[in-house]
């Protein structure tokens, strides 16, 4: 709420709040990594049942849903690039810590990060040619996804592993990791401020014509929220991996994709202010998931469940 009130009444901060989006959510995820077993990721990549059900849920199950829902702005260029952009790329950064408070399983969600960012790169070009037409290959531009890949996930990783290593045999690098989960709440608030208070405006000032998009982007939420749920279910999958499949096939890769259509041609200018609007929506999505994931999406009792929450 702060972060709304001070991005539509102060505007002179709004070009320091974007700056700082990236640096917040590095650090962010830095913490993160840090309270993480880093050394069990290889383990966790080797779970090919939830990798599976990942892919299946990001780029088989969320393109049908997206095309359905895309059919009600068709019509709306800007709009259509704008909804196509950020829903058929599946969130790579936040949805770790999103996923761990309510839960879910943040080493698997880590170790599938790779996996992920590569497919997203090669099939939402596909997606998009498929759903909008040929010309939007030429408007794709890979830079912010390999970007992205080092600056907010790369980069934090190395970090948090080095740090892992130091604090075997120095006590400054343990006094740094023992404070990663009291920084969690901070850090997340700072991302939450800068990236709710420096697009707020956007998104207002253009609301009647973005309100179409504003309430797909809803409906994707509560939708693929419960097919998700309903997919890890099927396969069997433990509470912890199952809240983070639920969490993955929500969250999309908006701060990732928003320099994607920032460079799209003047007509498409909307195609950025929907963007935004579904890093807004989605953030209240989030907010709302992690109070009733923990509740609602556990595993069938007796199949596989030994590990409970995490």
């Amino acid at each position: 709420m702060f972060g709304a009130v001070l991005g539509l009444q102060v505007s002179s901060v709004r070009p320091s709040l974007e700056a700082s989006i990236n640096p917040f959510l590095g650090l962010l995820l830095y913490a993160t990594f840090l309270s993480l077993p880093l050394t069990k990721l290889l383990v966790s990549f080797r779970d090919l049942r939830f990798m599976a059900v990942l892919g299946l849920v990001n780029f088989v199950l969320v393109p049908a849903i997206v095309f359905i829902l895309t059919r009600f702005i068709a019509d709306d260029q800007a709009l259509l690039y704008g909804v196509l952009l950020v829903l058929l790329a599946p969130c790579i950064d936040y949805v770790i810590v999103f996923a761990g408070i309510a839960g879910g399983d943040s080493t698997r969600l880590l170790a599938a990060t790779p996996l992920l960012l590569l497919l997203q790169v090669l099939l939402v070009p596909a997606y998009m040619f498929l759903i909008a037409g040929s010309d939007t290959l030429a408007l794709i531009d890979p830079k912010p996804f390999l970007r992205a890949l080092l600056g907010l996930i790369v980069v934090p990783f190395i970090a948090a592993f080095l740090t892992q290593l130091l604090m075997k045999r120095f006590a400054f690098a343990v006094r740094i990791g023992s404070w990663a989960d009291y920084l969690m709440v901070p850090l997340m608030m700072g991302t939450l401020l800068s990236v709710v208070g420096s697009q707020i405006n956007a998104v207002a000032s253009q609301f009647q014509n973005l309100a179409t998009a504003i309430a797909l982007f809803v409906v994707f939420v509560a939708v693929m929220a419960a097919i998700s749920t309903a997919v890890g279910k099927l396969f069997h999958l433990e509470t912890a991996p199952l809240r983070a499949v639920t969490f993955s096939g929500v969250t999309r890769n908006s701060l990732v994709v928003l320099p994607l259509a920032l460079a799209l041609p003047p007509e498409l200018s909307l195609a950025s202010a929907v963007v935004v609007s579904q890093t807004l929506v989605e953030l209240v999505g989030m907010l709302v998931l992690i109070q009733l994931v923990p509740r609602f999406v556990t595993a069938k009792s007796g199949i596989n469940d030994h590990k409970g929450l995490i």
